[in-house]
């Protein structure tokens, strides 16, 4: 049986996930659970997508839609966007895309298409890029945006008192739902560290490699982790997110 490893936010940073992988040392029968934000950062944003679509042929790979992907999904559909996505990273997926063909263009937008907005496996663990609001549950959910743009699932869990057990009437109903859940979207630099968080049965695994973090990957099940460099350290000539 090989390990399942979820990878946080990766923001165009292909030379990072690749050190990622080496360091993971991945094996084909290795399934790899990407949490979304492939796009928008530096300068491989478009490569980026080239090298999954190409992974996923030799492993079981799910792709999990970050709202950075969404927004470059757009835009590649339609040519359209809006002047906060370019402030955001935006700029540098257009840049990016320049001397792609039609076709290779076509292909990536198939990749975009079919991304999941969350994915639950059979241990009932929860993988999604932002969060749900629902407490019902992500399929109850009123609106898909939350999955790629909430942030109150992992605020609440920053706020929340450890000392009050699961089986309490008090605990959150959407962390009751799911033996654990695992995001990125929310950078734990905000909060001082470079490495996965774990907050009550959620872990962020989002570190930061848009700005002055590493990418991450973590194995579900033994929670040993890998990160690659700070992402900026490899792409010393650029700025990224600001």
């Amino acid at each position: 049986m090989g390990r399942n490893i979820a990878i946080g936010d990766i923001h165009g940073g292909l030379k990072g996930l690749i050190q990622l992988l080496r360091r993971v040392d991945i094996k084909p029968d290795d399934e790899l659970i990407f949490l979304g934000d492939y796009v928008d950062g530096w300068s491989d944003s478009a490569n980026v997508v080239s090298y999954l679509i190409e992974l996923a042929k030799q492993n079981t790979c799910i792709f999990l839609r970050g709202n950075h992907d969404d927004l470059t999904h757009k835009w590649l559909q339609t040519g359209n966007f809006n002047e906060k996505w370019l402030q955001h990273g935006g700029q540098s997926s257009i840049d990016a895309y320049r001397n792609f063909s039609v076709e290779e263009k076509q292909e990536h937008i198939n990749f975009f298409n079919q991304m999941l907005n969350y994915y639950i496996d059979k241990e009932n663990r929860m993988f999604v890029h932002a969060g749900f609001t629902n407490q019902n549950g992500p399929e109850a959910e009123y609106h898909e945006t939350a999955f790629y743009w909430d942030r109150t699932l992992w605020e609440m869990t920053l706020a929340l008192d450890l000392k009050i057990e699961k089986s309490n009437d008090f605990y959150p109903k959407r962390l009751q739902l799911f033996k654990e859940i695992f995001i990125g979207h929310t950078p734990v630099t905000r909060i001082g560290k470079t490495k996965p968080v774990q907050r009550a049965n959620l872990w962020n695994v989002d570190t930061g490699a848009a700005f002055k973090g590493p990418i991450s990957g973590i194995d579900i099940n033994t929670k040993e982790f890998w990160q690659s460099d700070p992402v900026y350290n490899l792409y010393p000539d650029e700025e990224g997110r600001n």
